[in-house]
């Protein structure tokens, strides 16, 4: 799976899952505010993370994730990780 591959399946869950329009996820808009994230959401959004990707996410990780384009590196990153541990 490609980072282009990762981008589409992250966008098209997010789409589905926290009904936003697509137009709005962008690499540069911030992910909490665009998706209207609250704690609950977040937990949410790590289920669909470790189902979708097979892999465990930690609380600490979404610290440095403000923008999309921080969530698709740390996703692709994590993907690449468990392809070449």
């Amino acid at each position: 799976m490609d980072k282009k591959d990762i981008i589409e399946k992250i966008n098209g869950f997010l789409v589905e899952e926290f009904e936003v329009e697509a137009e709005k996820i962008t690499p540069e808009a911030n992910l909490r505010e665009t998706l209207e994230l609250d704690s609950l959401d977040y937990i949410d959004l790590v289920v669909v993370i470790e189902s979708n990707f097979g892999f465990k996410v930690k609380p600490e990780d979404f610290v440095s994730i403000a923008t999309f384009q921080n969530f698709y590196d740390y996703v692709n990153q994590r993907v690449g990780e468990k392809v070449n541990p």
